[in-house]
Order: C-alpha cells, then structure tokens, then sequence
C-alpha cells in the first residue's frame, strides 16, 4: 500500500494533508517502539548485572577480581597441563639430557614420597617446628626373651635406637573444685556474752570471678572464646560440654557471658576512649537481628565496629537498635579527627555535625567496577588496573614513614589519581544515565573529595578493610547464632567481640588473657585498668619470657 501511495498520491490538498499526517503518525509509533525496545533492552541488561552480582554474592570468590583475568589464568593452567601432558621425543632433547619419566611413573614416585613424608629433612623440620609442644616419651624394648640370639642364645648387645615422632590430641576435661572455708569463733567472749566473733576464710580473688558463681575463669573464658572468637552458637557448646560428662544449659552458658561483660565493661570503656583519640577511625557495620516481644520477625539491628589507628590499637564495637545515625554520632561525640568509612549518607549528617574528616575506602570503590564488569569490561579492566596500582604503592610504603609516606604518594599516587579522574569524567560522557557501569563512575566521582584525602594525610589508609574483615566476622557469628535475643544480649556481644577482636589484633590467645583478665580485674583499681589491655598485656608477658 506504501509503494502505491508513492507512485499514485492525490492532487488534492486535503487528501495529501492527510497522508502526512498518517506517515508522521507511523513514524512516531515506530520511533516511540524503538526507544520502547531500547529501554527494554536496556532494563534487561541491568537485570542480568544484577543477577551476575547476586550469583558472585553467593557462590563466588570474594576477592574483587575481573572474571576475565580469572578466565585468562583458567586458560593458561589448561595450557600448562597440556603442554605437560605432551610425550617428548629423545631424539628432539639436547645431547646428554635424559628423557622424562613417564607420566604415570613421576605420580607413582610423588605417592611413594608423600607416604614417607614424616622422615627426612621435610619432617626434621616440622619436628622443629613443633618443639613447643610438650613431650611425653614411650620407649618400646625387647623382652628377655626376645633379646636372646634365635641362632646361639646369647643375649645380644644394645647397638642403637630407631626414634619416630607422633601427635596425639588429649581432649580437654572438667574438673570439679572443692573450696572448703573454715569457720572460727571465740568460746570465751561467747561465754562472756560478748558474741562469739565469728570469722570465715574468704575465697581467693582466683577462684571466684563472679561472686556465688560456679564456673571458675578458666571455663568462663573457655565458653566467651568459643563464641565470640570461635563463633560456636550456645547450643553447640552445650553438646561439647556434655560429651566432656558437664551437663550445662545454653541460658547458662548465656548468662555467663553477661557475667564476663559485666566484669570486663570498665576495661571496655576504656578502650572506648583509646579509639576515640586516635587521629584515624575506621568504621563499618552490619545487620545483628534481635528478638522482641510481640513481633513475628527479627528486628534488624546493627552491629557498628570503630578500629583505632596504630597507637590506639583497638578494636571497639557498639550495638544500636537501628542503623540510623544517632548510634555513631552518640559514640563518636566530640571526635575531631578522620573517619574512615563506605559511603553510607548517614555519615554525612555524622561529619557535618563535628570537626571531623570524611575519608572514602578505595576498596569499595573498586568493587563497584568489578560487579559491573559484564555491562562494559573494558572500562572494568582500565578501571581495576589504575586502582591497582594505587594499592600497589601503599603496598611498597607499608613500612614507611609518615614523611616518607606522604613523599610517596605525592610523587606516585597522585599522577595516578588525575590520570583516573580523567578517564571517569570521559567515561561518564559516554555512558548512558542508567547504565551499570555508570554506577561505578558516578560511585566514585560522588566520593571523590573523601576518596583523596589520602593524599593530604600519611596516616590515612586508602580501604577501610580492617573494618571490613571484622565485620566478615560478626557475620559469621550471626549466620551460626542467628540472633540476639534482646538489647542487653546486644551490649554483651558488643563488649566480648571488642576483647576477642583486639587480642586477634594483637596476635594474642583470648582463651589465656581472658583467664587472666577474671582472675585479676575484678575489684582493680582504675589506675590499674591500662595494665589489662591487650597490647600491654602481651608486652607484659614477653617480658617475663
């Protein structure tokens, strides 16, 4: 009908107006179909970003890599096990090399290795390494009878010893104590009618952490280790217990841990204050659903960790009902330097509201172009790589002085910082308004001002993974434990997780400070508390070594 109205079109004036009119009007239905099909195709790009982000969330690596330099290695290692698998030709080898084995022949001598691997100088060495471990010496002899020559009878010479070394795990077991305190009165000033003055012993401090308490410190700290640096839920600890013959609840085993938080919260406190004075506060938080009463659902709570810098080495975590911004600005009151953190808004009001400094986390920001990576890899790949590099200098200046530091990143740092602010700006022209990779950029340029402040203080970090990986840790008790059961059940995981937190900081054994710390701390005097922190703790205790 199209090709007729071209070749046959009306003479008159009204009949062509209409004609027009109709073309135009298809001509915007087509144009107004494809902008339709456009944006369609364009929302089911976003979908599949997303669904290849979920599926990353779930069921990949967690290290923010490309999967196409993930895909280049695959290829590299299929290659290698090929080119391995190839037969050499004798004739093609240099004079005097001799060919390889056979395949199946270097497996079947890699076996034989391996099943002796407790000998030789691989195993001296692990016997060295070992020679902290206590001894216990077997010594296995011939009987009379067996010492006698089967040929003469004679009793044959001793000529040597064949020594091998064995690991045996003992488990561990209860013991019950029995604290017997003698009573003593006066005969004569009841006689005399005085009252018969009656005294008792007292226990020690060291038996009686918790007053008219039956766990001793040791096992108080055994129950506190196992959940909150160990992340076992109660009821799995209560199964351990009674396979070790102690029948013990779960509500007990809880109630004990309020009892150590109770005794540790002025030492908590403390290190509150240390953090506080650090020049560098790194945040983070995460979901902690809590019970109440009357609702059907967990509420989610949050669970806000603030690391210290390296001369208030401490990590302090807070609980709130909520994620709303009073939590960090109530903890945070008064603070007057750099805040380390994601680009959570609430921050924002946080910042505006103190002489603080708002530092961005790189590490956040590359994440953002490795999730979008499908929608457009190559700007992925230029992306990661100049942020690369950034992580590549820090790595070199990590034993670095804060002058050496600051000089470093001025020199390398930042030609790097305007080489990537280009390509975003650029990158942002080109791409459209809701494109994933758009995202990123428009991520990073929104944080650019908090991303750079790098540059201007040596003492600020450029990722904020400190924080991060604590968090991966309170996830992992809240995947095992699932809840808490109330606000105060909060507190107590917030106060226990700082202790076990700060001594993994420290590369300090929870289980040994935190017997320490009950035998000692109850009834300390407040000049006394810095003596019990972590750090000075561990300082202490090598210089008794």
């Amino acid at each position: 009908m199209d090709d007729l109205c071209m070749h046959t079109l009306p003479d008159d004036v009204a009949a062509l107006k209409a004609l027009c009119a109709m073309l135009m009007a298809r001509s915007a239905a087509v144009g107004t179909l494809e902008s339709k099909l456009a944006e369609r195709e364009l929302h089911i790009a976003e979908m599949a970003a997303e669904v290849v982000r979920l599926k990353k969330l779930l069921y990949g690596p967690r290290a923010d890599r490309l999967s196409s330099a993930n895909e280049i290695a695959q290829m590299l290692l299929e290659f290698a096990q090929q080119l391995e698998a190839r037969p050499v030709d004798p004739a093609a080898l240099p004079d005097g090399q001799p060919a390889p084995a056979d395949p199946a022949d270097t497996r079947r001598v890699g076996a034989a290795q391996r099943k002796g691997s407790g000998s030789g100088r691989g195993g001296r060495r692990r016997i060295a390494d070992l020679a902290h471990l206590p001894v216990t010496r077997h010594e296995h002899d011939l009987t009379e009878e067996q010492k006698a020559c089967p040929c003469c009878g004679e009793c044959r010479s001793h000529i040597g010893i064949d020594e091998s070394w064995q690991i045996e795990y003992i488990p561990g077991h209860f013991e019950r104590i029995h604290h017997i305190r003698h009573t003593y009165a006066c005969s004569l000033c009841d006689f005399e009618g005085d009252g018969a003055q009656i005294a008792t012993a007292a226990k020690s401090r060291e038996t009686a952490p918790v007053e008219k308490g039956m766990a001793g410190p040791g096992l108080l700290a055994y129950a506190v280790t196992s959940k909150f640096a160990d992340y076992l839920p109660l009821y799995r600890l209560e199964n351990i217990f009674a396979r070790n013959g102690l029948s013990m609840s779960r509500s007990t085993l809880s109630v004990w841990c309020r009892d150590v938080a109770e005794i540790a919260m002025p030492l908590y406190r403390l290190m509150c204050g240390r953090v506080r004075a650090s020049g560098v506060v790194a945040t983070d938080d995460t979901t902690m659903p809590l019970l109440e009463r009357g609702r059907k659902t967990a509420r989610k709570a949050r669970m806000w960790i603030y690391a210290g810098d390296a001369q208030h080495p401490y990590n302090v975590f807070d609980f709130t009902p909520s994620r709303s911004r009073d939590g960090p600005t109530k903890f945070l009151d008064e603070y007057q330097g750099t805040l380390l953190a994601d680009a959570y808004g609430g921050y924002d009001g946080i910042v505006a509201g103190n002489s603080m400094t708002r530092a961005g986390c790189w590490a956040h920001a590359r994440r953002k172009f490795v999730d979008a990576e499908r929608s457009e890899p190559r700007v992925a790949a230029e992306a990661v790589s100049l942020i690369g590099m950034l992580f590549e200098i820090e790595r070199r200046l990590k034993d670095a002085t804060p002058a050496e530091r600051a000089l470093g990143r001025e020199r390398e740092s930042r030609p790097v910082i305007a080489a990537l602010k280009d390509r975003l700006l650029r990158w942002k022209s080109e791409l459209l308004p809701r494109h994933a990779m758009r995202s990123a950029v428009g991520y990073a340029l929104n944080q650019w001002e908090p991303l750079t402040v790098f540059l201007a203080d040596p003492n600020v970090p450029i990722h904020n993974n400190l924080a991060e990986q604590e968090m991966k840790r309170q996830a992992l008790n809240r995947k095992n434990s699932l809840f808490v059961g109330n606000e105060r059940g909060g507190e107590t995981a917030a106060i226990l997780s700082t202790l076990t937190s700060s001594c993994r900081r420290h590369a300090v054994d929870p289980q040994v400070y935190l017997t320490q710390l009950l035998v000692n701390l109850p009834g300390i005097g407040e000049e006394y508390l810095g003596d019990w922190l972590p750090d000075v703790w561990k300082a202490r205790q090598a210089g008794r070594g």
